[in-house]
């Protein structure tokens, strides 16, 4: 009875506990449990509408793209045949503009091909020309011919009005020309009492002078200072050049830092000038002055085909003792004594000009002392003495002065003659006129 009892007490004592502590504990873990399962229910619920309202909104989306590719596919059939019209059109301008350029170009190599065609023909004919006439003027008769014919034309040339001017002359200003004319005059005056020796003291003391004021700008700016008193320039020059200049050359020293000159380099032009005269002056003297043209001449002559020797001698900036030994070299024993002491004057006071114009200004400096103009003639031979009297004749008619032809033979010319006179060319060669024939031929 008492282990019944204490079966019955140690029961009741569980059951309290179970009461007591489990029961609760379960009850809470239950309401828990129907907690969470009632919020489940209501998200399963709530995720239920929202599945239902995304399947709304799915099927609207669905017709929204339904229609809106609708509407796209009907702008895009819309938009194709638009722009099937458009290509279309352009097409049709592109064919006419193809068409248009087309047209034009044919036109253009159709141009082209009549033009190279003339061209070609025209430089045939023009060849076959000038193998004509070199074959017909091989021949003397015929070439002196076209030499006569030339004349004929120029003696029906009206006289010109040129003006002719040689060496220092060329680009003075008025009052260079005024002070050049005043030192000539006085040199005429001096020279005239002179005998070759004379003359050739005078000519050295002048480059003297000349080469003396290259030298010294300060001394050349003092004696080409323009003043209304030359006083202090005449002592100037006395006191510098008395007992070491012949009187004569001091003279024309004295007349020439005297004058007004335009620009001071003028003053050493006019005493260079006169140095030049002295020596043409020496040549008259002697009696040869026709030997002394034809040497100066010549010599312009070779420098003209020599540039290399003419750049040499025109090289102001070397020594001019090693130029005038160059030039002595060149021109040996052959050459007159007076055209070498001409030509050795005028290289050793060269200052920027080129030796060749330098000599051929020279020889016409020459020339134009005695009253003569030059005239550079080439011809393709010789002329004969009619004809050379001839041209003399005509081209003194035409220029109203005596003129001194200088012939140049030149077989490329063929025939006629070229003719300069100053700055005036007459050009009636068969070469030029075949050269112009050339030029003539259409582009």
């Amino acid at each position: 009875m008492s282990i019944f009892i204490g079966q019955l007490i140690g029961f009741a004592v569980i059951v309290f506990i179970i009461s007591k502590w489990v029961v609760p504990l379960i009850k809470g873990l239950m309401v828990k449990q129907q907690e969470a399962i009632r919020v489940a229910l209501a998200e399963s619920a709530e995720a239920a509408k929202k599945l239902a309202d995304a399947d709304a909104m799915h099927a609207k989306a669905l017709a929204d793209a339904a229609a809106e590719s609708s509407h796209v596919t009907d702008e895009a059939r819309h938009d194709s045949e638009r722009i099937k019209a458009q290509l279309a059109e352009q097409a049709v301008q592109d064919a006419e503009r193809i068409k248009a350029q087309g047209g034009q170009q044919v036109h253009l190599l159709r141009q082209q091909v009549v033009r190279e065609l003339r061209m070609g023909l025209g430089e045939e004919a023009v060849t076959k020309a000038a193998e004509l006439v070199r074959a017909h003027v091989a021949d003397p008769a015929a070439q002196a011919a076209t030499v006569d014919r030339f004349l004929d034309d120029l003696d029906q040339m009206a006289p010109s009005e040129a003006n002719f001017e040689t060496g220092v002359t060329v680009g003075l200003r008025a009052a260079s020309r005024a002070a050049l004319a005043e030192l000539v005059s006085e040199f005429d005056s001096v020279a005239s009492g002179l005998d070759a020796n004379g003359l050739t003291t005078l000519a050295d003391d002048l480059t003297a002078v000349a080469k003396l004021l290259l030298g010294e700008s300060t001394l050349k700016k003092h004696l080409a200072e323009p003043t209304d008193n030359p006083t202090a320039k005449l002592a100037l020059a006395d006191r510098l050049l008395a007992g070491k200049i012949g009187d004569p050359a001091l003279k024309l020293v004295r007349t020439a830092v005297a004058q007004r000159w335009s620009t001071e380099a003028n003053l050493i032009d006019g005493i260079e000038h006169t140095a030049r005269l002295a020596l043409l002056q020496r040549a008259g003297v002697a009696g040869e002055v026709d030997e002394v043209e034809d040497h100066l001449f010549r010599f312009g002559r070779v420098l003209d085909t020599e540039p290399r020797l003419s750049a040499l001698l025109s090289d102001y900036t070397a020594p001019a003792d090693g130029r005038v030994a160059l030039l002595d070299k060149v021109v040996g024993d052959a050459t007159n004594s007076t055209a070498a002491a001409l030509l050795a004057q005028t290289v050793t006071l060269l200052r920027g000009e080129r030796a060749d114009e330098a000599v051929i200004d020279l020889a016409e400096l020459a020339v134009a002392r005695r009253g003569e103009i030059v005239a550079h003639v080439s011809a393709a031979a010789d002329l004969t003495d009619a004809q050379q009297e001839r041209l003399t004749s005509v081209l003194t008619r035409i220029y109203g002065h005596p003129v001194s032809v200088q012939l140049h033979v030149d077989p490329e010319l063929l025939g006629g003659l070229s003719i300069t006179v100053g700055d005036e060319v007459i050009d009636g060669s068969i070469a030029s006129r075949l050269a112009a024939a050339q030029t003539q031929l259409p582009d």
